[in-house]
């Protein structure tokens, strides 16, 4: 067992009070099972993974027909079937609290708030269902959403469910090229947008943008323009209000639809080319969210769960799955930093945020700049703090407990756009070690495989799964023969699910997450992961971020690291042979960099993700296929052509 000593545990009325406590009991009631702890809980999860899905439906009284059946080809991951006689309705099972509670509270920086009741969503869901059946739009059909993190974007999610129809959404920060490249693989018959949207202090109008988009997108039958910003000029499409207030049905009609139906098409980041269309399930999405929420998030009617992000990141479609646990969405669709780094902790105060979720670069932009909340702000409502999008360092587990809360739940997760959920997760009922994420997921055969393909406990090796699991895609849209599907996931081991993380499983179940696979350095033929080496140099004063590669060079590979300075800051011998230091000695000679370079900017996706392949791509004077997929596509022009590595 881990002999460190951990930096929060549950105390004893945690425990008892802990969804996962009351699932345990469950468990041992129906299959007369005695589950002594959570590895006990897990590896049934794993062994009995029928009875285990099967009882979880039951454990969240999931709305719909369950059917007799559980798993078919069961043995065979990319061909397994789940609960292939039941039906359901994703929207319903969101909807089922009917009540004046509030399901919805939103801001839009310093520039609007307002709430929505359970009763006044279900209301706006009922009369733009009502509009889409008007419009032809049936079970099947796509619909499309560019727009900011509000509580419409909710609201049209949950009509275009309510009908059996497929979602997809990017967020307006994207140009236009790449919202074509995305919904124009998918063809939507309707497009919900925003006249603008509020960033750093600044109302930015897209209706430009929108007019490009439409005229990109030829299967559009209509275009939405749902009011944020108030920008000036005519809408160009239907009216939002005129919407909301024709005649309808009161009472939702929920199409029904398989376990296995399509419900979102999600986007890869599209560094490499044209975004994979991910689509997932009805059943799958649901039932993975649920258990997430509930059991590994303690999350209970009546919480408010809020997560940083935009509607073109996956975790926009994580978070708002709350509802069906009966509890407050909190939204925030701006920048974290607007008009100072506490607007989120003032928020969270003022809202009493149960959960907070945000990424492993803000908590360290937090650090950066001094900020503690633990000093400025009464957070005694927070339970549970989230954090994914990258490693989170050692560091900033210490940051957490020492200048955010000393009693909180911080749940380091990991998973992706990939089954839209995590395979690595927090958990109440266990204790928070320094560095490591605190388990892996129920029901997730998680396991970290060896370059021969074993399996292996406390070596550095590749994240897999070995089982078939409910979340998985159905498909990619439009890869009909199901090639790129398969090389995706299951060309690197056979039967097995291939990530593309570089893990460690600790001997206790954490998990030590280095960073992607393949942007893992090789110098000597030796794997490094890159995050080892962000998490020494960034606790450097001087050095606000990097971003490190491996070149090509004299028939092997160096490390050659970037780094962002603090303003008037030079990077010179002096600073450079520190960093160096840093790495030989907090990480071994083999990751010292060769090179270290001062740049003005790191490129990142629209999520926030540095991008390591493309700036590696453009050292080596390799074309960059879809610019369009980064929030600041202008900064690779800063890695051409470096005298230093000619």
């Amino acid at each position: 067992m881990n002999l460190k000593t951990p930096l929060w545990s549950p105390d004893k009325k945690q425990l008892e009070q802990a969804n996962l406590t009351r699932f345990i009991k469950y468990v041992e009631e129906s299959t007369g099972k005695k589950i002594t702890d959570y590895e006990t809980l897990y590896q049934w999860s794993i062994d009995e993974k029928e009875s285990f899905w099967s009882l979880l439906w039951d454990f969240c009284e999931i709305i719909g027909h369950k059917g007799d059946l559980v798993l078919v080809n069961g043995d065979d991951i990319e061909k397994a079937t789940w609960f292939p006689d039941a039906t359901l309705n994703f929207a319903q099972n969101l909807l089922r609290e009917r009540s004046d509670n509030t399901a919805i509270t939103f801001k839009a920086e310093d520039q609007l708030e307002y709430q929505l009741s359970f009763n006044e969503l279900y209301g706006q869901v009922a009369a733009v269902a009502a509009w889409l059946k008007k419009q032809g739009v049936v079970k099947g059909d796509r619909v499309a959403a560019y727009l900011p993190n509000m509580p419409e974007t909710i609201v049209t999610m949950l009509a275009t469910t309510s009908l059996g129809a497929i979602w997809t959404s990017t967020s307006p920060d994207f140009g236009e090229e790449s919202v074509i490249d995305r919904f124009g693989q998918t063809q939507p018959k309707i497009l919900f947008t925003t006249d603008g949207y509020f960033y750093n202090g600044k109302t930015i109008d897209i209706r430009n943008k929108v007019e490009m988009i439409k005229q990109g997108l030829p299967t559009l039958l209509q275009t939405v323009e749902i009011p944020l910003a108030n920008c000036a000029g005519e809408s160009s499409g239907v009216s939002w209000k005129s919407i909301l207030d024709e005649d309808h049905e009161e009472e939702i009609n929920f199409v029904q639809t398989d376990f296995n139906h399509p419900l979102y098409i999600l986007y890869s980041s599209g560094t490499t080319g044209k975004p994979k269309c991910i689509t997932h399930k009805v059943g799958g999405v649901l039932l993975q969210h649920l258990k997430e929420h509930r059991l590994h998030s303690d999350i209970k009617q009546g919480d408010r769960v809020f997560y940083f992000t935009t509607c073109g990141w996956m975790m926009w479609n994580w978070l708002v799955t709350a509802l069906a646990s009966r509890a407050t969405v909190v939204l925030f669709d701006g920048a974290p930093f607007y008009p100072d780094g506490n607007v989120l902790w003032d928020y969270a105060e003022k809202v009493d945020m149960t959960l907070l979720g945000t990424s492993a670069k803000y908590i360290d932009a937090l650090r950066k700049n001094d900020i503690k909340p633990v000093e400025t702000h009464h957070l005694n409502s927070l339970r549970t703090i989230c954090s994914t999008g990258s490693v989170l360092a050692p560091e900033s587990f210490d940051f957490v407990y020492e200048s955010i809360k000393k009693d909180v739940n911080l749940a380091s997760i990991s998973g992706g756009t990939d089954i839209v959920s995590c395979f690595v997760l927090g958990n109440p009922v266990l204790p928070v070690f320094r560095g490591e994420s605190q388990c892996r997921g129920l029901g997730m055969a998680v396991e970290v495989f060896n370059s021969d393909g074993v399996a292996v406990t406390d070596e550095k090796g590749e994240l897999v799964c070995s089982q078939t699991f409910p979340s998985q895609p159905l498909c990619f849209w439009g890869d009909d023969s199901g090639d790129k599907y398969h090389d995706a996931y299951f060309s690197v081991f056979n039967n097995v699910w291939h990530h593309g993380d570089y893990v460690r499983l600790t001997i206790n179940g954490g998990i030590v997450i280095y960073g992607r696979s393949d942007a893992t350095l090789n110098p000597g033929g030796v794997r490094i992961g890159t995050a080892e080496i962000y998490r020494h140099v960034e606790q450097l004063d001087d050095v606000v971020e990097s971003i490190v590669i491996g070149q090509e060079w004299n028939n092997d590979v160096r490390v050659v690291l970037f780094v962002v300075l603090k303003p008037g800051v030079d990077l010179d011998e002096q600073l450079i042979a520190l960093i160096r230091k840093t790495v030989r000695e907090k990480c071994t000679p083999r990751h010292m960099p060769a090179k270290v370079i001062q740049v003005a900017e790191i490129p990142r996706t629209k999520s926030g993700k540095i991008v390591e392949l493309a700036v590696r791509d453009v050292v080596h004077n390799r074309e960059i296929k879809n610019r369009g997929a980064l929030a600041n596509p202008q900064a690779l022009e800063l890695y051409k052509n470096i005298p230093e590595l000619q």
